[in-house]
């Protein structure tokens, strides 16, 4: 009785290469779809992050009645710029909130193309223009 039972116990080589096949026929069809995914979140977190820098320069141009300069980019948003003394903010919490999601600060063109302020990435690859996750990603 007992060396019958010896037999019987584990699993055969036949039956770990079908879970094996399984497992690689999952991972041939889900893998792609998944990498497909984190590629295209880096940009919709840098759609999203764009708009809080656009209500955070609505903020600022509450405060000082203007929006920042071209020269003065959205960093004004964290450190007071010069020439303006009676500054409120800051109105984002820290640098993080300016950079995008591959590195770089946000860049800002006023007036904007699409409304008064553009914020906006050059998305992965930094240069203007692009498709995928090296396309341009804004406020807009």
């Amino acid at each position: 009785m007992e060396k019958s039972r010896n037999q019987e116990a584990g699993f055969t080589l036949i039956e770990l290469l079908v879970v094996l096949a399984i497992l690689g026929l999952l991972a041939w069809i889900v893998g792609p779809q998944v990498i497909k995914y984190l590629d295209s979140s880096r940009s919709q977190t840098a759609r999203i992050q764009a708009k809080n820098v656009v209500a955070a320069l609505n903020l600022f141009k509450l405060d000082a009645g203007r929006f920042p300069t071209q020269q003065e980019g959205v960093e004004a948003l964290i450190k007071a710029p010069p020439s303006l003394p009676s500054w409120n903010g800051p109105f984002l919490p820290d640098a993080s909130a300016i950079t995008d999601p591959w590195g770089r600060t946000y860049l800002l063109r006023i007036p904007g193309e699409h409304g008064e302020v553009d914020v906006y990435s050059l998305g992965s690859d930094g240069q203007p223009g692009g498709t995928g996750e090296a396309k341009d990603v804004g406020s807009w």
